[in-house]
């Protein structure tokens, strides 16, 4: 399983629970991934998606395409994606078909036909866990459907114990630009416990590799709180990171949401408290990781990241989605957004399959965005990176966030999350640790569950 901050994957179906400043880590979703919530899509709306891919397909919006590859050599204790850790290389051949099909059915709609993509991404699940000749075989049929010629970013997910030298030359030779790895953490008895497939020294000989390969953009991904991690063992972990000279490191805070085996365990035994540090213990330590990146060089460019050339290094898929590109999306589980339309594939494999053999578009749900759910959607997601100009949403939605969240923005100035003006918002350190707590008083108020505003 590999935890990624763009990721369509990283949107979870159940609804997310916010900690207080001083709690200790309990079961629910904390990361926030899009907006309107999921439980507000519906079965309903699904034709929504096909009578939009019957439209002439826009000039001025990119596309962008995804496709989840579900499958993992053992599934992580933390994870909550739709994975597969037992089909055979008949059964995945069968998947990527499948996938292939329903790409094909998109392709030929008025809406996407002809389109070329301004980025791609391999999500899952272990895209890495496909052989060459699997990955090779996906890749050129779905060039075929949708160009990548003239893509900004082919990013790519992948487990360091599945890679070698061949299987990082055939991502390289597919196209991949930005090769992210789950490392998550440096020491063997975290990894083993949190349920992780590989181990220390798989890291540092995938990264040499992929290195001397010449990929665009390599990135890693730290966990902030796992099971039995200390301070000692946090430090440690990122002056790992920084010897390495990733060109980005992508820094998450654990959670424990409800359809993971720390949750299951957690249930058995009669427990509330997740045995992962508490929330203020896992702000201090990426605190402590932002400052020592800094002092190496690199610059804090969200709530999660850390870049070593931001002149250079772009999340090109994450800008995209969050300022409302179309993402063709396909397999199991997977997010889509076509049109100003949200749509969700059949969560589970078999479903998801008879849906593609029988012709139809295997979606299971959607949601119709108005123009106010757009502009709080980007506005919600984009503060993420730590500071807003209010006059880019005048010029794009005719709506000034400083009078429509007006009591929302005084409050994260009040409490010390932010310094605000007239012209614009920026996070403090403390406001970007805990940014996704404080998200949820933006929402609109049919979609707001913790209102602090009434």
């Amino acid at each position: 399983m590999q935890t990624t901050l763009d990721s369509p994957q990283a949107a979870a179906a159940t609804e997310v629970q916010v900690p207080k400043k001083t709690e200790k880590t309990e079961a629910g979703n904390y990361f926030v991934s899009n907006y309107p919530p999921f439980s507000f899509w519906q079965k309903e709306q699904v034709p929504v998606v096909e009578e939009v891919l019957r439209r002439p397909a826009p000039t001025d919006v990119p596309l962008g395409v995804y496709f989840h590859i579900p499958f993992c050599r053992k599934r992580c204790h933390f994870c909550y994606f739709k994975v597969y850790t037992d089909k055979n290389a008949s059964e995945i051949k069968a998947y990527i078909d499948a996938g292939m099909r329903e790409m094909e059915h998109f392709a030929r709609q008025p809406y996407i036909a002809g389109r070329k993509a301004h980025f791609v991404y391999f999500g899952g699940g272990t895209p890495s866990y496909l052989s060459v000749p699997q990955l090779k075989d996906l890749t050129n049929r779905m060039k075929d459907l949708v160009s990548w010629e003239g893509a900004a970013e082919v990013a790519f997910e992948a487990e360091p114990g599945t890679l070698n030298e061949v299987k990082l030359t055939g991502i390289r030779e597919v196209g991949v630009t930005r090769l992210s790895l789950g490392v998550e953490n440096f020491d063997d008895h975290i990894l083993e416990t949190n349920g992780r497939a590989h181990r220390s020294g798989e890291i540092e000989k995938a990264y040499r590799f992929a290195r001397g390969l010449g990929f665009e953009h390599i990135n890693i991904d730290l966990i902030a709180g796992m099971m039995n991690e200390t301070a000692e063992n946090w430090k440690v972990c990122v002056r790992k990171a920084i010897e390495l000279e990733p060109d980005a490191v992508t820094i998450y805070q654990m959670e424990v949401p409800y359809n993971t085996t720390i949750y299951q365990q957690m249930k058995a035994e009669g427990k509330v408290t997740a045995p992962v540090a508490d929330w203020q213990t896992k702000r201090d330590w990426v605190s402590y990781a932002f400052d020592e990146f800094q002092k190496a060089g690199y610059t804090v460019t969200s709530a999660y990241t850390v870049v070593k050339d931001p002149t250079r290094i772009k999340f090109v898929y994450r800008d995209a989605l969050w300022e409302g590109a179309d993402l063709l999306s396909c397999g199991v589980a997977s997010f889509g957004h076509l049109g100003g339309v949200h749509y969700q594939n059949q969560a589970d494999v078999g479903p998801y399959m008879l849906a593609v053999d029988a012709g139809q578009f295997p979606m299971f749900r959607a949601y119709q965005t108005t123009a106010e759910d757009r502009f709080v959607r980007e506005f919600i997601l984009k503060i993420k990176l730590g500071h807003s100009e209010f006059d880019y949403y005048i010029r794009k939605f005719g709506q000034n966030p400083r009078e429509f969240f007006a009591p929302q923005l005084e409050y994260l100035a009040k409490e010390g999350f932010a310094t605000l003006t007239d012209t614009g918002v920026t996070l403090t350190r403390d406001g970007l640790l805990q940014v996704d707590r404080l998200l949820h008083d933006f929402f609109l108020p049919q979609h707001r569950q913790y209102a602090r505003y009434t």
